[in-house]
């Protein structure tokens, strides 16, 4: 069966959003910052003396913040790119780039956002708290920009020069590192961040997962999913993700336990959970350890059938030939060729009529048999020699000679029903 991919909200792991960075930084609180503990006690950079003296400015200033915090971006452009354009003051401009690099960044402009926060940091006149707060928003906007070894670089910086480290930082990197395929790099930082809380954000841990499991260790990868499932019960996450893991390593019948407990959860709400469960039933009924396929069968039709009702699955082709599969499989060939009918009139070739056409030989309803296996090949099949000898059958069943010596002959230009055709013609004696 099909392997799923591993359910990442996000893709291939998580993004770090930018409601993540901490809040701009504002003027308003300088009077508070004085008064507050520094952020970066023992930070190596110099803390500068601002030059802020105008108090129209510092007014205008905290409005444009307040906006660009906001998300406004006519009213935090309208008074913020004025101070950057005409202000003496190197803080003032300075702080007010910092809060229109937010504004571009969240309106899908990175690349300008980047270049602001840049020459924001390149200006100097900022106190380290607001420094290095721009030092670290910018190694954000580098990841989410996918420039992984820039964004690397700039934590690596913001750690090194303001002295501090945090869980998140460390997870900002082995972000950095999963993109650019350095897994090892990446498990390093990322269990270095969850060994630094207590509370460590559940998506480190599926961003550790990927990392395990895109690097071949995929059974370190599941016993995370499976730690996920057990912390996280009812979690639709939690739960993809380790059944995809089980389907990649094959333990099918771990996902089948994991599906059951899902199903009686509540958590099987698309059309894939359903076709998925009904396809680990049918796996399961065709192993060599089952005595009788058909319970699990039953239970396969089933998990197509309740979906069906909710308006989960669709009628589909390929929904209804699952179906009659499962049937087949089951030994209900009846019942699989009613779901192989369904699909005909639904399908741009006759693959389902050649399925359904084979099943009702096996009911010895030969003359339906006969309709529907040559509508199969009017609209073409995969296996037109296949099609041509079940045909014959049907035409032997109805004691139609001629018409069986006719299809074999067909089947016999097929070279994969060449010998077949010919063993047959031999055999019964028909035709040439």
């Amino acid at each position: 069966m099909k392997h799923a991919s591993l359910k990442m909200l996000a893709g291939a792991a998580f993004a770090l959003m930018l409601a993540s960075t901490p809040a701009l930084a504002s003027d308003k609180s300088s009077g508070d910052q004085q008064k507050a503990a520094p952020l970066y006690p023992n930070a190596t950079r110099k803390e500068p003396k601002l030059d802020l003296t105008d108090k129209k400015e510092q007014e205008a200033l905290n409005k444009g913040l307040d906006a660009a915090q906001a998300n406004d971006k006519d009213q935090a452009t309208q008074l913020l790119q004025p101070l950057i354009d005409n202000s003496k003051s190197k803080y003032v401009q300075a702080m007010a780039q910092q809060g229109l690099a937010r504004v571009h960044a969240t309106n899908n402009d990175l690349p300008g956002g980047i270049d602001l926060l840049k020459h924001a940091l390149d200006n100097g006149i900022m106190p380290n708290d607001a420094y290095f707060q721009l030092e670290y928003e910018l190694a954000t906007f580098y990841l989410l920009n996918q420039q992984y070894q820039p964004a690397i670089d700039e934590v690596e910086k913001w750690r090194s020069e303001g002295k501090k480290e945090t869980p998140e930082s460390y997870a900002l990197e082995g972000e950095a590192y999963y993109r650019m395929q350095k897994y090892p790099e990446s498990i390093t930082a990322i269990k270095k961040a969850q060994t630094m809380t207590d509370k460590p954000d559940p998506r480190w841990n599926q961003l550790l997962m990927l990392a395990y499991n895109d690097s071949g260790q995929k059974d370190k990868a599941a016993e995370i999913a499976k730690q996920q499932v057990a912390a996280t019960p009812t979690d639709p996450t939690s739960f993809h993700n380790a059944l995809s893991l089980d389907i990649q390593m094959n333990k099918y019948d771990d996902a089948l336990k994991l599906m059951e407990d899902a199903k009686a959860k509540g958590l099987l709400t698309t059309e894939s959970d359903y076709v998925t469960l009904a396809k680990l039933y049918m796996n399961k009924a065709q192993d060599q350890s089952t005595q009788d396929p058909g319970p699990l069968t039953d239970k396969a039709v089933q998990a197509l059938q309740d979906g069906m009702s909710k308006g989960v699955v669709k009628s589909t082709v390929e929904n209804y030939l699952l179906m009659g599969d499962a049937h087949m499989i089951g030994g209900d060939a009846g019942a699989a060729a009613a779901a192989y009918e369904k699909a005909v009139p639904l399908a741009s070739d006759g693959e389902p009529a050649y399925k359904a056409g084979v099943a009702l030989i096996s009911q010895n309803e030969n003359s339906k048999a006969k309709q529907l296996l040559q509508q199969a090949i009017n609209k073409g099949v995969k296996h037109k020699g296949k099609a041509y000898m079940a045909l014959a059958q049907a035409n032997v069943g109805l004691k139609d000679k001629a018409g069986a010596a006719e299809a074999v002959l067909e089947a016999e230009k097929d070279p994969e029903t060449k010998a077949q055709a010919q063993k047959w013609l031999k055999q019964a004696n028909i035709g040439g």
